[in-house]
């Protein structure tokens, strides 16, 4: 076998398991470090702790692969979440919260999708704004306090079956339903095609907005699950909760390899880069580093990432 066959053959090996690899030589450095971090208490710990980032990771995906790029994540976790614990702490148990919660991340979508694809705005500009705004909005509905007190079947989801967290139960199969609908559907090849070119997906026929529309409903609308997930977790909608979420979800998409410029990743990657920065947080709370090294080194990642990004 020829010198350039094996090089090849190394970097298709890496681009396929050099993810999977990183996160396992990770664990392994931490579990060297701290005894603790290998309990299986510890796991299902940072699984949990993952749950969130990864839900709203997957949503972002999805803009991200469009070419988009969305900055609020944080800020829709806190309004969807005091959305959802206003109704959840007023007797009207957890069906009505979780529709209202859910309701309220596909509106924000809907309002970023039309303002971007109608009015013509740079995601950025447009996110940046709704980041702002859905804030203020959280801030308003809880008068700018705790919303505590809510009824014991909407604080169920945060907690287990059969050991198992529930959030991790709903990543899951949010997972599961997004690489279906990324790899097997009409709109998946779409996603790709209009982030690949966008004109020259339009000038296949694809309806390039249209698609645009439905990816930032579908980012908005996991941003509210995650935010019911976060608000039964701890109990409590929190309207000054979530501030960087964006920061570890479009982390986690980017060390997963997908390419900020679009038409390039997997949903695969994502959620093993949203377990890599899980792992990283967990590993480092262990060890004790401040939080503020902890911030320095995720941006270090993030920056070497997309230097590979670049390069590759």
């Amino acid at each position: 076998m020829s010198h350039a066959m094996k090089s090849a053959l190394t970097g298709d090996w890496l681009r396929k398991y050099g993810l999977l690899l990183a996160l396992v030589l990770l664990c392994a450095v931490f579990a060297s470090m701290s005894p603790v971090f290998l309990t299986e208490r510890n796991l299902l710990n940072v699984l949990n702790q993952v749950s969130i980032n990864a839900t709203l990771a997957i949503g972002v995906t999805f803009v991200i692969l469009i070419g988009g790029i969305d900055l609020g994540l944080g800020s829709y976790v806190a309004l969807t979440g005091c959305l959802a614990a206003l109704f959840a702490g007023s007797g009207e148990g957890a069906f009505v919260p979780i529709v209202l919660g859910v309701a309220g991340g596909l509106l924000i979508g809907l309002v970023n999708g039309v303002t971007i694809t109608k009015g013509k705005l740079a995601p950025f500009i447009v996110t940046l704004g709704m980041m702002t705004i859905a804030r203020g909005g959280a801030l308003v509905i809880s008068e700018g306090r705790p919303i505590s007190n809510l009824s014991p079947s909407f604080n169920a989801i945060g907690g287990t079956v059969f050991g198992i967290q529930i959030p991790v139960l709903i990543v899951l199969v949010v997972f599961l339903l997004s690489l279906f609908v990324l790899n097997k559907t009409v709109f998946g090849r779409y996603v790709y095609a209009v982030g690949g070119n966008e004109e020259a997906a339009r000038a296949s026929g694809i309806h390039v907005h249209r698609i645009k529309l439905y990816v930032y409903v579908l980012c908005g609308g996991l941003a509210g699950v995650a935010g019911i997930m976060q608000t039964a977790r701890i109990e409590t909608g929190q309207p000054n909760i979530g501030v960087g979420f964006e920061l570890d979800a479009i982390a986690a998409v980017v060390i997963g390899g997908t390419s900020l410029a679009g038409g390039s990743g997997r949903m695969t990657g994502t959620i093993i880069g949203a377990l890599i920065i899980g792992v990283i947080n967990n590993g480092l709370d262990l060890l004790n580093v401040p939080s503020y090294y902890q911030q320095i080194i995720k941006g270090l990642i993030i920056v070497g990432a997309l230097l590979i990004d670049r390069k590759s």
